[in-house]
């Protein structure tokens, strides 16, 4: 499966709708409760991203980025402008010889923590912390194919690894096909362009 690093166009990507979703199976018996199996331990998200064409030239880029991407075929980034950026998020913690570290962003609600793995980091906005302090560029590299951020030095044990930084989300296009409605001379309509997060 083919993955190009590229990122859809954001100014469409701002318009459009959609968030994390799960697979779950609920069986209701016959006395009326409930029993439910979720089939995901983490959530995949989906989008529609017609809303978010409103000129022509939006309409001839995303046209383009379709047939280059060859529909379902190839997955590409996509900015979430709901969920994008993370701050001084834990990584991990040192141990006096790892050098690797995933970047990761944990959400938190009451006593539940997920967390999830950010596989494609957004180059130049990456800051890295040990124990809150501010790290050298040269002391690290991060790979933005993957989003592992590997140390010149381990960190020392005990020592907290932290990260600012910005994500795109894995996805492809969830149909082989464009469907336009011309609505008047010079104006269009989309009813759904859905996109779906890949595991990469």
């Amino acid at each position: 499966m083919a993955f190009i690093e590229t990122r859809f166009p954001t100014d469409i990507a701002y318009g459009s709708a959609g968030g994390p979703e799960y697979s779950t199976d609920i069986v209701i018996t016959q006395s009326g409760y409930e029993q439910r199996n979720a089939n995901w331990s983490q959530a995949r998200a989906c989008y529609n991203v017609a809303h978010g064409v409103k000129t022509q030239t939006q309409l001839d880029g995303l046209i383009a980025f379709f047939r280059a991407r060859k529909g379902r075929a190839d997955g590409f980034r996509f900015k979430d402008w709901t969920d994008y950026t993370v701050a001084a998020q834990v990584i991990g913690v040192g141990n006096g010889s790892n050098k690797i570290f995933q970047l990761v962003r944990t959400y938190v609600d009451g006593g539940v923590t997920e967390s999830r793995t950010i596989s494609k980091p957004v180059a130049g906005t990456l800051n890295i912390y040990l124990n809150g302090a501010l790290q050298s560029g040269a002391s690290y590299a991060i790979n933005t194919v993957n989003g592992r951020v590997t140390f010149v030095t381990a960190p020392s044990s005990g020592v907290s690894v932290s990260a600012d930084f910005e994500f795109d989300v894995p996805v492809r296009f969830d149909t082989d096909r464009l469907a336009a409605t011309i609505d008047s001379y010079g104006s269009h309509s989309w009813h759904e362009i859905p996109l779906v997060e890949i595991r990469v």
